[in-house]
């Protein structure tokens, strides 16, 4: 196996509820930290809505491993942004027999 590129600044969030003041909440994202990851394309699809398109794509992000329960392993409840670029974490599995780095299963979409 060649060893992955981790040439691409990925910033790690995670969704937090705060109160909106009229007894409900709302959702922001804080970001837990950095990771340096391989952005490796995917799949895609794009269908039709209420006046807009939305593209969804597929990718494989390759991150370096962090042991389970770390603050910097990758969930799927979590999200990697690369500036403007947002990708949803679908899925985290091993990408060796070693567990030296993991692929984060994610989609960005898009609406046109």
């Amino acid at each position: 196996m060649n060893a992955p590129v981790l040439n691409r600044r990925l910033v790690l969030e995670e969704a937090q509820r705060v109160a909106d003041g009229a007894g409900g909440y709302g959702t922001v994202w804080a970001g837990l930290g950095v990771l340096w990851g391989e952005i490796r394309p995917g799949g895609g699809s794009e269908r039709e809505g209420e006046g807009v398109t939305l593209s969804r794509a597929r990718y494989r992000i390759v991150v370096r491993a962090a042991p389970p329960g770390a603050p910097s392993r990758p969930r799927p409840d979590q999200r990697l942004r690369e500036g403007a670029r947002v990708f949803r974490i679908t899925a985290v599995t091993e990408l060796d027999r070693h567990a030296r780095y993991l692929v984060c299963h994610a989609e960005e979409e898009v609406v046109a």
